[in-house]
């Protein structure tokens, strides 16, 4: 069932009977993805322009490359982006002029909801970042081993960010996976399901990215923004504090890793312009945040976990963050809420820049 009247969610993030770890044998992950249907001849959602406003980020810029690693083959990558782009007024981003790159790990086939991830994926990194090389990861499927194959092979090439729109419940084992997380910054969705931790974002080598509703005036300004009531968050189980947070003191951790870390917009309501061979649509959940992010690392270069918590802490947190203090994720008490500063819906809140 459909988190919201007219949206279809692709949900849940995991399905699976039984977790075989650390294999993966059974792990098959679904991205957080939600399509608003509305008329597809024209652009519907938010555009480039009115996210770079409404964050403060630079109109323009972007060094080094973008890794976007998602699952199955999407044949249609760049005629969707070369549409998206000439609608926006972007930078042309083909193969052919060194801005894209696609690379297939073995898949055989296409995904009608997973080139819909993808195409949220590429098309929002580059709004973001135009000068960003793209490099697409193809899984060969969404299993969690074909996943981690394309996360070490997109490792191996240097990016300056990985985004991962994808994930699943967390186990106990988890933590031993985190050396393929390890040596560039990796931003991973948060989930779709609420007040739920998932895995990959749970990983103290992730910037999980939650959810935010980010609703803006006629006139382009920012009338609000708030928890979005899918956002991902929690306390982890299995993992330990990390150093940055416990540095941080965020509250009521008790020792576990707290999620997530930062947020975007994430709303369906208040989604993104997407194009596919389909047409347009609008489209939310947290893997629109995931490689937002990561382009917000290839504009600045410096947005890591360890330099989030630190400029957090100053007197400065407002040059850094937006401060969600309204909306929840849930129907506990304290966590499931946004608040002041840190809180497990919003983490430290949404971006006011990408010098970090």
């Amino acid at each position: 069932m459909s988190l919201f009247p007219f949206v279809f969610a692709v949900l849940p993030f995991i399905s699976t009977a039984e977790l075989k770890l650390p294999t993966f044998d059974t792990y098959v992950a679904r991205p957080p993805l939600h399509i608003k249907l509305q008329a597809q001849g024209k652009p519907v959602g938010l555009t480039p322009d009115q996210v770079k406003a409404a964050y403060h980020l630079p109109a323009a810029g972007g060094a080094g490359t973008i890794a976007i690693v998602d699952a199955f083959d999407y044949p249609t990558a760049q005629k969707d982006l070369a549409v998206f782009s000439k609608q926006f007024h972007l930078p042309e981003c083909q193969t052919t002029n060194g801005c894209l790159e696609i690379i297939n790990r073995g898949a055989k086939r296409a995904d009608t909801g997973w080139n819909q991830e993808a195409a949220l994926d590429i098309q929002w990194a580059h709004a973001i970042a135009p000068g960003a090389k793209i490099l697409l990861v193809e899984s060969r499927s969404a299993s969690g081993r074909d996943f981690l194959d394309a996360v070490d092979y997109a490792r191996r090439r240097n990016p300056v960010a990985i985004s991962l729109s994808w994930g699943g419940p967390e186990f106990p084992a988890s933590s031993k996976l985190d050396v393929h997380f390890t040596g560039v910054p990796v931003y991973a969705a948060a989930g779709d399901s609420g007040s739920e931790v998932e895995w990959p974002a749970v990983s103290a080598q992730v910037v999980a990215v939650g959810g935010t509703t980010l609703t803006l005036g006629t006139s382009g300004t920012v009338r609000s923004e708030t928890a979005w009531e899918g956002s991902g968050g929690g306390l982890s189980k299995y993992v330990s504090e990390p150093d940055f947070q416990r540095s941080y003191q965020v509250p009521n951790a008790k020792g576990h890793r707290a999620v997530p870390d930062v947020s975007f917009n994430a709303d369906p309501e208040t989604g993104f312009a997407v194009y596919t061979k389909t047409g347009w649509a609008m489209v939310g959940g947290t893997s629109a945040g995931a490689p937002q992010w990561a382009a917000i690392a290839a504009l600045g270069q410096s947005a890591t976990n360890g330099n989030f918590y630190r400029d957090a802490a100053t007197v400065n947190y407002a040059d850094f963050f937006r401060d969600v203090r309204r909306g929840t994720n849930g129907s506990c008490k304290g966590l499931c809420s946004a608040g002041k500063k840190y809180d497990y819906v919003t983490g430290l809140g949404s971006p006011q820049t990408v010098r970090f």
